[in-house]
């Protein structure tokens, strides 16, 4: 494992780390941009303001972690258990979390833009508005909170149709 210091951040370059298990650490500040871990055990891990742009979380467990001000676009985080979990102020651009499980979590200011959150659960989430859904890229199949629900497909039916059929509406406008 590459191990760097500087600037008061720890940095592992290209790492794997997948399966690892780190439930409960410190890892304020952590800079891993692309790391690999999959199934990784962050349960409960303080991970405020680090960098994990483009990191694969697939199938993490990051149930009731602290990722305020994390960096986490382009991220992996399909299947991620994201249940209590502290997002607040977190960029989550174009953030695949299909089918991840946010139920409870904090989202207070997290930037959702073009995040696919297709069959994620977001029921019982905490601070999260009509503007996130907005601009998020699908919420197809997705759990939501009835009120959320009956807004958003009223305002953007779109949103709720997978990403294959928006693909595929909007080749169908080009050849009008």
């Amino acid at each position: 494992m590459d191990k760097e210091r500087g600037c008061g951040m720890f940095t592992i370059k290209e790492s794997n780390l997948n399966e690892g298990y780190f439930e409960g650490t410190n890892l304020k500040g952590l800079n891993l941009p692309g790391a690999e871990l999959i199934e990784v055990n962050l349960e409960g891990t303080n991970l405020k303001g680090a960098n994990l742009k483009g990191a694969n979380l697939k199938g993490a467990n990051l149930e009731g972690a602290n990722l305020e001000g994390a960096n986490l676009e382009g991220a992996d985080l399909s299947w991620a258990i994201l249940r209590g979990a502290n997002l607040e102020a977190t960029n989550l651009i174009k953030a695949n979390l299909k089918k991840a499980n946010l139920k409870k979590a904090n989202l207070k200011e997290a930037d959702l833009f073009m995040a696919n959150l297709e069959g994620a659960n977001l029921k019982e989430t905490h601070f999260l508005s009509f503007n996130q859904f907005s601009k998020v890229k699908t919420l197809y199949n997705a759990k939501l909170d009835e009120e959320f629900l009956t807004l958003l497909k009223g305002k953007y039916p779109c949103l709720f149709k997978s990403l294959e059929q928006q693909f595929l509406e909007y080749q169908s406008n080009l050849l009008l």
